[in-house]
């Protein structure tokens, strides 16, 4: 059995900014943070460390990992895996999907 996703206009790509490659926005009323990827990808994950409570969008980018701005703990940002430590509980992630320049993000976690 297959679930409609309930898919949500979440920014456009030239919202993300170009310096960090990550953007804040608000998805059902939750704190989600966009990423843009050296490959061009779309990925979102929840926007609070699950260690710090610090905003990911705040944070640094390196090889497919957002380092968290305030203990520089790291997720990898397409699964929400906490890699490195102080980080231990994973991040929420959401489906993302690309449409022209409008960026959806589905209303649930996956």
């Amino acid at each position: 059995m297959t679930t409609e996703l309930n898919w949500i206009l979440a920014a456009q790509t030239g919202d993300i900014s170009p310096d960090t490659n990550t953007l804040r926005v608000v998805v059902n009323g939750e704190a989600v943070c966009l990423y843009q990827l050296e490959d061009g990808s779309v990925h979102a994950t929840q926007d609070r460390c699950t260690h710090g409570n610090a905003s990911l969008a705040d944070g640094y980018i390196e090889d497919g990992l957002i380092e968290c701005p305030l203990h520089q703990g790291c997720f990898d940002i397409r699964t929400g895996k906490a890699r490195t430590a102080p980080c231990t509980v994973d991040l929420k992630t959401y489906a993302v999907k690309v449409e022209g320049e409008a960026i959806y993000v589905a209303g649930d976690a996956a």
